[in-house]
């Protein structure tokens, strides 16, 4: 007897069910995408960023939270970044020293409240002050003490706050004068493209 090549049984139903649900529940692990959970900041906060046109390169952040809490820094385009980097931060701006207020309680008594155009420190860059502002109108909640110890952590990190506010009135998104970073970087170029264009 020779023996010859016995085809194998053809699978039945079922078990071609059972290969598509094993395929479906355990897919392959050389297919999968592994990228880095969101961080907090960016999964719990909407980013805005406030492009100053009457002084260029004095942009601002605006990490706002769903409970109204807002969050504001300055900008990776902001101009005492990229001059060798932000040597002071001095939260005594005329009449009050920012640093000093003391919230207390779930109303958050003792609040500031501030406009959008009130400043709230001065940072140090080189030769130049810059003067950060509120942007918001609301409540100022704390301003972040170790930037007046260690400045250098503005240099480090782009996320790092120079204060927490509590929204008071509702704004239209247009008020705000907010955009997304990349469009914010690229009117700065175009910005200093004409500026060299007219000189």
């Amino acid at each position: 007897m020779t023996d010859a090549a016995v085809p194998p049984p053809s699978p039945t139903l079922e078990e071609d069910s059972e290969v598509e649900l094993r395929r479906l529940l355990l897919p392959d692990p050389n297919l999968l995408i592994l990228s880095p959970p969101p961080s907090a900041v960016d999964s719990n906060y909407v980013h805005y960023f406030i492009a100053d046109f009457l002084k260029p390169g004095h942009d601002q952040y605006i990490y706002r939270h769903a409970n109204g809490l807002c969050v504001i820094g300055l900008a990776p385009t902001h101009a005492s970044l990229s001059e060798g980097g932000v040597t002071s931060v001095d939260f005594n701006v005329g009449k009050s020293d920012r640093s000093e207020i003391k919230v207390t309680g779930k109303r958050k008594k003792n609040a500031q409240l501030l406009e959008p155009n009130s400043a709230l420190c001065k940072v140090y860059a080189s030769d130049n002050i810059y003067i950060a502002r509120c942007c918001i109108k609301g409540s100022l909640l704390e301003v972040n003490n170790r930037l007046i110890k260690e400045p250098g952590l503005l240099n480090s990190s782009p996320n790092i706050g120079i204060s927490k506010f509590r929204r008071v009135n509702v704004q239209h998104k247009g008020d705000w004068r907010l955009c997304e970073l990349e469009f914010l970087i690229s009117i700065r170029a175009l910005s200093s493209v004409l500026i060299s264009n007219l000189s």
